[in-house]
């Protein structure tokens, strides 16, 4: 699975170690964590951790990429950006004087828009126009009080103020004292139901320049949202959480008003408190200040489902860096059975030194620089993906095979039983280590809900404890198979002669891999 922190301390959950001359590993992990849904729909799920005065709060909305269509591609990513703007109370000196002015701005951005998309458009009216519109940006600037939601919150000692977009959902932090927590409530609610998108244009520039360079300017960005728009051609799995660069520069704000109150209403949302509170307290704060915000309509789920997979499709990008390649496998759904083997099956392949790919492409070979597999655990089936970049002179192609011999080992020879009990070894232990933190508790029940249900943290380490090899070697042959796979590279650019282009970049080595 992802890099999963799945997350408590000994002393904040029960949890039952088994030892055997093979090695220690969880035989139960029961988290005991309270819930209650308000009349609105909205869902709150709390767990009690003494040990600090501090309590982690998150909101998490059960909305992502995969919610978007065409068009509007990024706007869940875009709210990262919008929900830090303010309210009708946070954000600005005087928001009855600053309203009507937001509506002249949208005026005329439409009146511009519309003006550059004639035939022959008047350039001296858009002149006059532009011009009108700087006036009353200028008179918006001096009415913003810049970044009062992190000010405030950080002056009541408040940490980690944060947000996150996944394909399936979109995710709100903070860390605050156990005695500020009503300040929480206070802030939060406002932003759910009083969020004023200010400063939209501008914030939607910013977004257009975080995708250049996460993304149009970064090897390991392009390639892999290449990967996903050849692999998957009908689920939304197949267009960027930070959207189509076209989506971005076009949309409106009327369009993400309108899809804010579909998705961002309490029904469709999680609150998730871990840490030194009271839960009967905490139900009467969010009673008080969240109860009054109206459900909205069930919003729609995706009902496109991704066809099987009939032929290898190959995809080629050109840019100038060093050359990579990914290659991914669609996989099941979060609650599949087969996701404990693949998550074995990943961590065989790619955990540490030890691993199969560093030992054979890295460490033997030499003709790789680096060389992974990571299972994507999400709401509908996803993929299973493998990433390498060849040490050179050596190239994709050797990489390629390379990385199929090593599949077909894996399909044809069952790992040892030490190497199977190494593996969930590793496994248990990056699992348990997640385990010492109330933010990191936090993270997963909030994660594992928008998925599917937090209880997937309960069920975890005993499935792991029961994959056999055989189920390793069953879910290789099932699943990572020459006709439901998809292969991207990444070459350099060719120059007149035919060639590519050498760079300073060729003996180096290492790819960060950040995932928004």
């Amino acid at each position: 699975m992802r890099k999963k922190a799945l997350a408590s301390i000994f002393s904040a959950i029960m949890l039952v170690m088994l030892f055997t001359t093979r090695g220690i590993y969880a035989e139960s992990l029961k988290l005991d964590v309270k819930e209650h849904v308000f009349k609105n729909g909205l869902k709150l799920l709390m767990f009690e951790k003494h040990d600090v005065p501090i309590v982690c709060v998150r909101i998490n909305y059960k909305v992502g990429s995969v919610d978007e269509r065409p068009g509007i591609t990024g706007v869940s990513h875009l709210f990262e950006h919008m929900m830090f703007k303010g309210t009708k109370i946070f954000g600005t000196k005087d928001f009855a004087a600053e309203k009507p002015l937001l509506d002249k701005e949208d005026d005329l951005v439409i009146r511009i828009s519309a003006e550059r998309n004639r035939d022959i458009p008047d350039t001296k009216k858009i002149a006059s126009l532009e011009k009108e519109l700087e006036e009353v940006r200028k008179k918006l600037r001096d009415l913003v009080v810049k970044d009062e939601v992190f000010a405030l919150y950080f002056r009541h000692g408040a940490a980690g103020l944060n947000a996150a977009t996944s394909s399936d959902g979109t995710y709100y932090f903070c860390n605050l004292p156990a005695n500020k927590l009503e300040l929480w409530a206070f802030i939060e609610s406002d932003r759910m139901k009083n969020l004023v998108l200010r400063e939209f244009y501008s914030e939607r520039d910013v977004v257009m320049e975080e995708r250049r360079l996460r993304t149009e300017n970064s090897p390991f960005g392009l390639l892999m949202e290449q990967l996903n728009a050849v692999s998957f051609i009908a689920h939304p799995y197949r267009w960027p959480t930070i959207g189509w660069r076209s989506d971005v520069q076009n949309i409106t704000k009327a369009e993400t008003a309108e899809y804010f109150k579909k998705y961002y209403a309490p029904n469709n949302a999680v609150i998730v408190m871990v840490g030194d509170f009271n839960p009967d307290t905490a139900i009467k704060l969010v009673e008080q200040y969240f109860s009054n915000i109206p459900s909205q309509p069930a919003p729609p789920r995706v009902k496109t489902v991704e066809p099987e997979q009939k032929g290898e499709r190959r995809t080629e990008v050109e840019f100038e860096s060093n050359p990579y390649i990914a290659i991914s496998y669609h996989i099941p759904q979060i609650g599949h059975s087969d996701l404990y083997a693949l998550d074995v099956l990943a961590s065989l392949l790619s955990d540490g030194r030890t691993s199969r790919l560093y030992k054979s492409l890295v460490e033997n070979k030499r003709i790789a620089v680096m060389a992974h597999a990571f299972n994507q655990i999400s709401k509908y089936p996803d993929s299973f993906v493998l990433l390498a970049a060849p040490r050179a002179p050596h190239t994709v192609e050797e990489i390629e095979s390379a990385l199929y011999e090593e599949i077909e080992k894996l399909k044809n020879t069952p790992p040892s039983d030490w190497e199977l009990q190494k593996i969930k070894n590793q496994l248990e232990a990056e699992f348990i280590r997640g385990l010492n933190s109330a933010s990191g508790l936090a993270n997963e029940i909030g994660e594992f809900e928008v998925l599917a249900d937090w209880r997937y943290i309960n069920t975890f380490m005993d499935k792991l404890s029961q994959v056999t090899a055989e189920d390793v070697m069953r879910v290789a042959k099932k699943y990572l198979v020459k006709r439901n796979r998809t292969v991207a590279t990444l070459r350099k650019k060719e120059h007149g002669n035919g060639k590519a282009e050498e760079t300073k970049e060729t003996h180096k080595a290492g790819l960060p891999m950040t995932i928004d």
